[in-house]
């Protein structure tokens, strides 16, 4: 017999809330059965291992249309180097990303700096008084 797992379990296995794991079945990367009156989901060992993967996609900062395409790649019977090579693209999109991200951040605190060192100079000559 397969394994099942509720709601609640991979809840507490993964630390997150029902709610986050529901949300992921609306995005179509979980599809979970249904017992008893249809409102009980009962999640298989494909569905954990989803979600694993989507959590740790997500720990990466992809998109869920990102994780869900790659999810879905592999595990349709593709050639595995076609799958890699996908996934390498999607990395280095995302890594082009943030590095970017990082230029814009090291700006912002560059100018952030400057305004620091003009308010504590403005205060220290006397300036930064009360009209």
């Amino acid at each position: 017999m397969t394994q099942t797992y509720r709601i609640a379990d991979l809840a507490r296995e993964f630390d997150i809330t029902p709610r986050a794991i529901r949300f992921y079945e609306d995005q179509g990367l979980l599809a979970p059965s249904r017992e008893g009156s249809g409102l009980s989901r009962v999640y298989t060992t494909r569905d954990r291992t989803r979600l694993k993967l989507t959590l740790r996609g997500k720990r990466l900062g992809l998109a869920l249309s990102e994780i869900r395409e790659l999810i879905d790649m592999y595990e349709s019977p593709k050639d595995e180097a076609a799958q890699l090579a996908k996934f390498l693209e999607v990395l280095a999109a995302h890594r082009a990303q943030l590095e970017q991200q990082r230029v814009d951040l090291e700006a912002q605190l560059k100018e952030i700096g400057a305004f620091e060192n003009q308010c504590r100079k403005r205060l220290a000559e006397g300036r930064g008084r009360r009209r």
